[in-house]
């Protein structure tokens, strides 16, 4: 079940007006320009367009063109904000005792969202996709500070504080080398992926109940929810009587989401944070050290290791994950490394499986005497095993009998 809101719906439409308006100004310059080519053959000169229209059509698709460009480089905030969809619910007071006691503490607000900034981005992208709630990109924000490497005394783990057990059930890998709960990428699908299971195996799409699960688990709000319905209430998130962390849960995500729609009103001042994602995704297809890859990308190894939080060993291994991040303007460069690092070791293992089975596949700059000396044969030999009448005709890739058999 998908959750898309009448705003996406009303932003759409008018893009497709913008369009439409954009492409019909277009066509009426195209038929002023078509008719006074014409009315020029036939000598009637009064049809020429007006300056005024032709003006004002190439005004209007330059200021569209530019409030197009402005709305693609939207910052993180921005981009967040446009996805809220739980706003009217600020004015609950126990949303509204939250929101004073941040309000309290602006540092921690700023620190918090601070550390948000690789991954904040690209949440929102995830959940915009999915047509989930904004504020459900700051999930992190209550659960873990937006700490990937944050654990619970209960065991939980990530951004996400996904526990043990509810991880194995998502597919989250766990061993000596790798936590999947502790992977941003990873633990965000998979508890993404958890909330709207709930909402819709339990809640009939409730995402604020799904939440509430999400914090004491479906069992405790389901008993809670049969109590408020026997009490005569319908047994919504606001009816429910939970622990004291759950009833806050809620409140203290939409207080969180209430300061970052507006913050200048509540003397917040947010990082300034990119719209597009902080990191790009590199695939692995063999086991390589974090060092050697921070080498490559040109970043240094600790850098790497923060973007890779699941990484528990100096060595990334594709049987645990098949990607790393990497800084996003840095992904191009790590690419071109891993190409010519795996290149090379193609020229190994050919070189390997060519000497075993008697061929040798003659590489740049070799010379027929070193391929001799290499395999301790004599060159008059190999030359004959191979027809050669001219040593130094040989070309890179071609392939040498390395017997007379």
């Amino acid at each position: 079940m998908t959750f898309y809101t009448a705003r996406r719906r009303l932003f759409g439409a008018a893009s497709s007006l913008a369009l439409m308006g954009s492409l019909t100004l277009v066509a009426l310059a195209n038929s002023y320009a078509s008719t006074q080519t014409t009315s020029g053959q036939l000598g009637l000169t009064n049809l020429t367009p007006p300056a005024s229209i032709a003006d004002s059509a190439s005004s209007q698709l330059t200021r569209r063109f530019w409030d197009e460009l402005q709305l693609e480089s939207q910052d993180a905030w921005t981009k967040l904000r446009d996805d809220f969809q739980w706003q009217n619910e600020a004015m609950n007071a126990r949303v509204q005792e939250w929101i004073e006691y941040y309000r309290s503490k602006p540092e921690n607000i700023v620190e918090i969202t601070e550390r948000a900034r690789p991954w904040i981005a690209w949440i929102t992208q995830q959940v915009e996709a999915r047509g989930l709630p904004g504020e459900i990109a700051l999930i992190p924000f209550v659960e873990s500070s937006f700490d990937p490497k944050a654990r619970s005394h209960f065991g939980a783990a990530g951004l996400w504080q996904i526990m043990p057990r509810t991880g194995d059930a998502l597919g989250l890998q766990r061993n000596s080398a790798w936590d999947g709960r502790v992977d941003v990428v990873k633990s965000t699908k998979a508890a993404l992926d958890y909330i709207e299971m709930q909402a819709d195996e339990w809640y009939d799409g409730d995402l604020m109940l799904s939440l509430a699960a999400y914090n004491a688990g479906a069992g405790n709000v389901n008993r809670s929810r049969r109590s408020a319905q026997s009490r005569g209430l319908e047994g919504g998130y606001w009816d429910l009587r939970l622990p004291k962390e759950t009833m806050a849960y809620v409140p203290k995500l939409l207080a969180i989401s209430q300061i970052i729609n507006d913050p200048e009103h509540y003397g917040i001042a947010l990082p300034e944070i990119d719209g597009n994602a902080a990191f790009a995704k590199v695939a692995l297809t063999n086991p390589i050290s974090l060092a050697q890859a921070a080498t490559m990308a040109g970043v240094s190894t600790i850098e790497l290791a923060e973007l890779n939080p699941g990484l528990k060993s100096s060595t990334i291994d594709p049987s645990h994950s098949q990607q790393l991040l990497v800084p996003a303007d840095k992904a191009a460069t790590l690419r071109e490394g891993l190409a010519s690092l795996s290149s090379g070791r193609e020229a190994i293992n050919i070189a390997a499986n060519t000497s075993q089975t008697g061929m040798h596949v003659v590489e740049h700059g070799e010379t027929l005497s070193k391929i001799a000396l290499k395999h301790d044969l004599s060159m008059t030999d190999l030359a004959r095993w191979n027809g050669i009448s001219n040593p130094e005709a040989l070309q890179p890739g071609q392939q040498l009998t390395l017997s007379g058999s």
